[in-house]
């Protein structure tokens, strides 16, 4: 598994986590939030690498 399959797999499960109505006790940190980044970071991966 490539490293920009990690960070998309990462980034449904952060989402995923973030959708759910429990707290998780991040304090300014978004779970939704740092999925969509990871995510970001995910497609932008072979720029980055280049």
């Amino acid at each position: 598994m490539s490293a920009q399959a990690v960070l998309y797999v990462i980034a449904v499960i952060l989402l995923v986590l973030g959708a759910l109505p429990i707290p998780f006790g991040t304090r300014g940190i978004n779970l939704a939030l740092l999925g969509a980044a990871c995510a970001l970071l995910a497609y932008s991966w072979n720029t980055i690498t280049a």
